[in-house]
This record gives structure tokens, sequence and C-alpha cells, in this order.
């Protein structure tokens, strides 16, 4: 919902920011942002130098399907500025954050503000690229989350993080050594043979290797590089399907691994999310779809009571059942990847193993559910944000408030 407050916001010359999260939810209930957008935009122009109002306006312009002029915009902005105080904390501040972040769209960084809505951290976001390394001087912290996602646009920065951060002088979350490794077939290669847990071999080929796929075990699932969301992803069954998918994607590289059918006796499909915080999972949604590819938001939930019905079941018995049933699995997880914060989306096959589709640090997780329809979730979602707030603490060496 759009209030007064957010228009007067928008409008003020440098007004604190009002973040990606706060904007996002406002997209998610489906208002219209185009009226925020135009007054940040004006409010820009009028200040040149207001950053906050350049970086909103280019939260907004993405959220608008304007993806281009969005990134054009937050170039802009972080020329202006690298450092940005995030909204104030729900709670009186007793944790201070530093978070660093690339440059990019929704997908580039953890959506860390979605996290810490109800925290007590006052938290900075300090932008680095590889032509804007990180400033001598930063804000003082008690500790520090690289919210930087593995790509290929984002490798390089990657590597130049973690030769920033090397001797660092207060505690890292999520190192970016070892979120370089979180490729798609990276992630295939690190999990390869863990117990009770099905991966299903990822390869990375350019489009003339992939077109001599004329034997391969088909049904395959193939999708660009560095795609997310289920963008230009498709199942094709043969040699020639493949061929037409690879004719219609201009892309130069593809994933590509075989299909897995982990629909359950009902012919539904089970996705959760989930995530590893110091190694302990927690749910954060279960979709349940006719479609084998699933995504929570074209899964139907809203207008079924009883996917909503089954969610909530396994959400309260999450602990108990799913998580217990694939312990040694999510374990060896954490150990292998070696990530404090860590999202996992995932199913069950129907010989009972853990079936991993993606394995990333920046999945978004967050609390916008509408809670009439899913009362349910609220307190699902309050143990997640509690559990990261409380890593944050212990990460800084702090008794948790």
């Amino acid at each position: 919902m759009i209030t007064p407050a957010l228009i007067d916001a928008a409008a003020t010359p440098y007004a604190p920011l009002i973040g990606a999260a706060a904007l996002m939810r406002c997209a998610f209930d489906r208002a219209d942002l185009r009226p925020v957008g135009e007054r940040l935009l004006a409010r820009a122009q009028a200040h040149p130098d207001d950053a906050n109002a350049w970086l909103d306006a280019s939260f907004v312009l993405q959220l608008l399907g304007q993806r281009a002029a969005g990134l054009e915009v937050q170039r802009h902005a972080l020329a202006i500025r690298s450092l940005y105080a995030l909204p104030a904390p729900a709670r009186v501040p007793t944790l201070r954050l530093l978070v660093l972040m690339g440059p990019g769209d929704f997908m580039a960084n953890t959506p860390i503000e979605f996290l810490l809505q109800t925290s007590n951290a006052a938290a900075h976001v300090q932008y680095v690229t590889p032509d804007l390394p990180l400033p001598e001087q930063v804000p003082d912290h008690d500790v520090l989350f690289v919210a930087i996602a593995q790509s290929d646009a984002n490798g390089p920065l990657l590597r130049d993080v973690a030769q920033m951060l090397a001797g660092w002088p207060r505690p890292v979350i999520n190192r970016p050594e070892r979120i370089a490794h979180l490729s798609r077939d990276g992630v295939c290669a690190m999990l390869d043979g863990v117990t009770g847990m099905l991966v299903p071999r990822t390869v990375r080929l350019d489009r003339a290797r992939a077109m001599q796929l004329t034997d391969a075990a088909f049904p395959l699932i193939v999708r660009p590089v560095d795609s997310h969301a289920g963008t230009d992803l498709q199942k094709v069954d043969d040699a020639a399907a493949l061929g037409a998918y690879l004719a219609a994607h201009a892309a130069g590289e593809f994933f590509l691994a075989p299909f897995v059918d982990y629909s359950g006796p009902d012919g539904q499909f089970r996705k959760y999310r989930i995530v590893l915080v110091d190694g302990k999972p927690f749910i954060c949604h279960l979709a349940i779809s006719s479609h084998w590819m699933v995504h929570y938001l074209n899964a139907g939930m809203d207008d079924s009571a009883g996917k909503r019905a089954e969610e909530a079941a396994g959400m309260a018995a999450f602990d108990e059942g799913f998580a217990r049933r694939h312990a040694a699995a999510l374990a060896d997880i954490d150990a292998r990847i070696g990530l404090p914060w860590l999202g996992i989306d995932c199913a069950e096959t129907r010989d009972g193993r853990l079936l991993i589709f993606e394995v990333d640090n920046a999945m978004v997780v967050h609390a916008m559910d509408d809670a009439g329809r899913y009362p349910y979730k609220g307190p699902v979602m309050d143990r997640v944000f509690g559990a990261f707030e409380g890593m944050l603490h212990r990460a800084a060496g702090q008794a948790e408030a």
C-alpha cells in the first residue's frame, strides 16, 4: 500500500532512504508505483546530489519492469555516493552492521532489508565495484555481512572483495571466496556424493557443444547461465526440442541437467524453500503446483485453501518432519558450503531423498504475504528473522538481544 507518508518521503529532498523492501512490498501488493517514481525522479533532477533519491528511483524503475533504466539510475546514484544507511531498525539499535553489496538488479545481492525489518541492527550498505574498491574509511561496525551473490558478472568482484577482507578486524559473515562456488555446476560438484541427497548433474556448455547433444539422456532441463526465477527455463524432451530452444535463445552458454520427476502420488509437485542459519534449517515456504516448474507466485497458493492448509501443516511439522528426515544431508550441505546464511530450493524424491534445485546466498526470504490469507506464516518468518538476528549477535560476540 502506498501511503501519504511514502509519497511525502519520495518528494522530500535529502530524505532518508525508503529502501528496496518497502518499495517491493508495494509492488507485491500490486500498488501503482509510478507516482512514487515520478516524485523521486523529479526530486533527483532538482537536487542532483541527492543520492538517496537516485537509488530509490532505481528500485522503483526495476519494479516497474524498466531494468535497464533502473540500473543506469543506480550507476548514477553510486557515482554520487557508495554508502547508504538502511531504514532505521524497529527497535533501539544494539548492533552495528555493515553490508557489502555490488551493483545490479534485485538478484545481484542478498535482499537483506527483508531480514532486518524487525531487528535491532543499525545497518549501512557499502557498495563496491571493480572500479570502486572498499574505502579506507567505513562506518564502525560490530559485524560485516557480504551480500554479493554468485554470478559470472560478480566473479571478479567477489575475488576483489576476498582480498579486501583479508585480515579484516571485525567478524565477517558469508565469506566471498565461498560464495564464489555457488554456481549451479559448482554446487553440483561440491555436493557430489552426499548420502540421502540427489543433486542432478549440471553441466555448463556453450551453444556449439549443446547443439551436439543428440544422444543425451532426455528429458533435460536447460537455462541460460546466470538466469534465475525460472527465466528462460525449459524442459526439452529430445534433441529436436533442444535445438529449437537454442535457436530461440541468444545466450552464449547454458546449464543443462537431467529432469527429475518429483511429483507426489497425487501428481502435484512440492518445492520447499529453506534457509540454513548457522547450520540450523528453517522453512520459508512450501509451494504446491501441478506443474514441475514451481514458483510460489504461480503455484496457485492464493486460490487454494487446501494448498495453504498443507503448507501450514508442513511448516508446523517442519522440525520433526522434513528437517529430521534430511538432517544428515542438510548438515553435509552446511559443512561443504560453509556459509552461515544460505538458501536452498529443494524437494523430496519419490524414494525419499532430498532433491536439490538451487543453493544460493541471495534468495528472497520475506513476510509480505497477506496475513488474512496466510495467518500461519507470520510466526514462521519471525523465527527466521530472529535466527538471522541471533546469528549476527553471535558473530559479533554479543549476547543475543
